[in-house]
């Protein structure tokens, strides 16, 4: 085996060298932290990279995402489906190696980082994916769900307020298997730190209840190894472990290692040329010497590991084979065999209920209806449990003393908490869901864009959805926050109006694997609506007509949520007036907007222009459906303090105000 500071280098060589290549890029993080990768992965890490979703696989995520080339060297150096062309295509269109590590591009890469904070907060919630799976499945001797989470983070991860929010949770529930390795090198993009970063993070963590190991040399390899020698020995009690490794960016770069000058920019071809004659690395741009290929290759290991883990399962099946077939179903993310037609079960009672309560209250038993089939169900609340509706009949508070329940209490952490939940998407096994008051989706907007950006099956709950929630005033009333959702990419929206839509989106949500999904759901209750057994199958379509005229309509009211019914009155009585005038509900956008053109044309025909939004929300993103000559009604400002059914009147949504605006678009 070659000497370690030789397979560092491998590490140090490609980063620069594609940096370089592409012109663009951070080699400072990768250069700086390549022994302790080196260590880590030689070592300690169990993976397969010729089975990158082997379940019982150790995770690794580099939080300073910007330093993208070291991971990317250790999925080419130890054998996973990264090539040297993928190397030399670094941050160019269509490679597999963008310039943040991206989830699904490329083999190995366990969740999308790059926005800082938001790995190690994925980390978080993987680890405590792995706590409660364990919990579950691990019999005696035969622990099938038993790795660890391995984490690079920076300065400017742990500047970031969303660190703060993981990491003391993460002590909290003590997870014990989550190793941290804090990349100390005093510098970020405007220079030294010490100008602006002068927290004690060793103090800071040990308040959080974590292991503390400090003074490690991070270019010192036996320190290294006896730092992860010592978190591992600790991982057996309830503390997650911090390493702080003191190291020099760009290290090997003898004129710019330790300055800023290396951290997001190209060494420069002569600095280059200087490093590899420092780095006493004598072979031209992107050559690997066989030797350290050998040494680095992690396959016939790794097929190793995983076979030693499938004679386990096997040994598993056979003692325990409901919990095996159980385990492969959830960690493959396959419903249960009874879910197609239970699920129905669940809206069918809804309909039949017919129950006139808040929507955030229907959301609750839609929940409890689903989540009795599906145990992966797990999810939590932003310290609103009780504002939220999210505690089920059957959940089970997670804690540091019992792993073993479905319910997770995040306290006042709704950026944080968002993330988690994708880690625990991410390491599979759950479905996560999540819960906050509209208003403060704004805490979490990044954690729910990078969801989104991975296509994350991940439910995020947002309740007291509009100026409708009354007294609590325009601090708390959502305004602008259900039309800035509808336009991340990749994101589903549902805002619904009773028992029955809350009901369809929530499955809705369940069965998305494309991407994550919003439940919108208002504090105030609202009357069950009566529809037809077609109109209920047409729910799951994203909008539908709920009220319809004798003839082709003059007019077409569309209405989401909690103005659904104000609007059907007016529709009522507008028809007895003799006007023709469609209601349509659209509780999706989204998904409305994905049906075939016949559908959506016989929902909204284009014939007939005049066209009334009503939404207790920003007006602007309705244009499109009701196109020049439409209306809307909705709320251009910020809300009022005062009780919900005055504020809303105020503000025009009453079935008056609706029926004068109709009449005047008529007339």
């Amino acid at each position: 085996m070659q000497n370690r500071r030789e397979l560092a280098n491998a590490i140090r060589v490609l980063s620069m060298d594609a940096v370089q290549k592409s012109n663009s890029g951070h080699p400072g993080m990768p250069m700086g932290m390549a022994d302790i990768a080196e260590v880590l992965w030689n070592d300690y890490l169990r993976h397969n990279p010729k089975n990158p979703d082997w379940p019982d696989r150790d995770r690794f995520i580099i939080s300073n995402g910007h330093g993208s080339m070291l991971l990317y060297s250790l999925l080419h150096l130890s054998g996973y489906g990264l090539t040297i062309e993928d190397i030399k295509n670094f941050r160019q269109l269509h490679s597999k190696t963008p310039g943040h590590p991206e989830y699904g591009d490329t083999p190995g890469v366990e969740t999308t980082t790059g926005p800082l904070g938001q790995g190690i907060s994925n980390a978080v919630g993987m680890a405590l994916a792995e706590k409660i799976l364990a919990s579950t499945f691990n019999k005696n001797d035969l622990n099938i769900v038993d790795h660890y989470t391995y984490v690079f983070v920076g300065d400017g991860c742990l500047m970031e307020g969303i660190s703060h929010e993981v990491c003391s949770l993460a002590g909290t529930l003590g997870l014990g298997k989550l190793i941290v390795f804090y990349d100390d090198n005093g510098v970020s993009i405007d220079g030294e730190v010490k100008g602006w970063f002068t927290d004690d993070t060793p103090m800071r963590f040990r308040s959080y209840g974590w292991h503390v190991i400090e003074g490690v040399d991070g270019h010192h390899a036996t320190q290294v190894k006896h730092a992860i020698e010592n978190a591992r020995d600790a991982s057996t009690s309830t503390q997650p472990t911090l390493i702080c490794c003191k190291t020099i960016i760009g290290w090997g770069a003898p004129n710019k290692q330790g300055t800023a000058s290396t951290h997001g920019a190209p060494l420069g071809e002569d600095e280059v040329r200087l490093a590899r004659k420092h780095l006493g690395w004598q072979h031209e741009p992107f050559f690997i010497p066989h030797a350290i290929y050998n040494s680095w290759n992690a396959v016939t290991q790794g097929v190793q590991r995983e076979a030693r883990w499938q004679e386990k399962f096997r040994r598993y099946r056979k003692d325990y084979p409901k919990l095996a077939e159980e385990f492969l179903r959830r960690t493959q993310g396959i419903p249960p065999s009874n879910w197609d037609m239970e699920s129905l079960k669940v809206i069918q009672a809804a309909v039949e209920e017919k129950k006139s309560v808040a929507t955030r209250k229907a959301s609750e038993l839609a929940l409890d209806g689903y989540a009795k089939l599906l145990p992966e169900l797990i999810g939590g609340s932003a310290d609103l449990t009780g504002s939220n509706n999210t505690w089920w009949s059957g959940s089970k508070a997670v804690d540091v003393k019992d792993s073993s329940g479905n319910y997770i209490y995040y306290g006042v952490r709704e950026f944080g908490m968002s993330a988690i939940n994708s880690g625990i998407a991410l390491h599979g096994g759950f479905i996560p869901y999540s819960a906050t008051f509209l208003v403060f989706s704004e805490y979490a907007r990044n954690a729910l864009r990078m969801a989104a950006l991975m296509k994350l099956r991940n439910i995020f709950i947002y309740t007291h959805d509009s100026i409708g929630l009354g007294e609590d005033g325009p601090t708390h009333q959502a305004v602008e926050q259900l039309a800035t959702l509808r336009y991340i990419p990749d994101m589903s929206v549902w805002r619904t109006a009773d028992t029955v839509e809350s009901a369809v989106a929530w499955k809705h949500a369940i069965g998305r694997k494309c991407g994550p999904t919003c439940l919108v759901f208002a504090r105030q209750s609202v009357p069950f609506i009566e529809r037809n057994p077609q109109q209920i199958a047409l729910v799951a379509r994203g909008g539908y007509v709920l009220l319809d005229c004798a003839q082709l309509p003059q007019l077409i009211l569309i209405a989401t949520g909690s103005e659904v019914h104000i609007a059907l009155a007016a529709a009522k009585k507008l028809n007895q007036q003799g006007k023709h005038v469609r209601l349509v509900s659209m509780p999706s956008t989204d998904v409305f907007d994905a049906q075939d053109k016949a559908y959506k044309e016989s929902v909204l025909p284009g014939s007939v222009t005049k066209r009334l939004a009503v939404e207790a929300g920003v007006p602007d993103y309705w244009s499109k459906y009701v196109g020049l000559q439409g209306s809307i009604i909705g709320i251009a400002g910020f809300g009022a303090s005062a009780p919900g059914h005055v504020v809303m009147r105020h503000f025009g949504f009453s079935e008056e105000n609706i029926m004068q605006r109709a009449l005047e678009m008529l007339n």
